[in-house]
């Protein structure tokens, strides 16, 4: 069940509630608008929610029933790690999109992206965007 303010996807395919969860992955990138976060670069936090049917990994105990997390860490570790975007929306965008094409058994994906060291006038643990994105039928 989804905490107070989270929205699940609506259930797609037989696959329910299923999910897989990668967590706090942390990178260097060189997002923002501010010139010198592009020069600097700083530490972004990733956290991929990816909604698909687990049944058949869970009864046969297979890899090839299931996505390996990995393959959605490298997905994430080239987007944060590789070419500058100026809004953690187009980050997450990307992510959720390249997900989503590599992957045709996901059918919705959650993407949270924490910017933990942000300029501002107050104490923060971070600011960052959630997205939820889903496949067009």
């Amino acid at each position: 069940m989804a905490g107070a303010g989270e929205e699940e996807p609506k259930a797609m395919g037989t696959g329910g509630g299923d999910k897989l969860i990668l967590r706090g992955m942390q990178f260097h990138g060189f997002h923002g608008v501010k010139q010198e976060e592009k020069k600097l670069g700083q530490k972004f936090v990733i956290d991929v929610d990816a909604w698909m049917d687990l049944a058949a990994a869970g009864d046969s105990d297979d890899i090839s029933h299931t996505i390996s997390y990995t393959d959605i860490y490298r997905i994430v570790k080239g987007i944060v790690e590789g070419p500058p975007h100026n809004l953690l929306e187009s980050v997450a965008q990307s992510i959720a999109n390249s997900t989503l094409l590599k992957f045709p058994q996901i059918s919705s994906v959650r993407v949270k992206v924490e910017k933990p060291h942000v300029a501002v006038q107050g104490v923060v643990d971070y600011l960052g965007v959630e997205i939820l994105r889903c496949r067009k039928a």
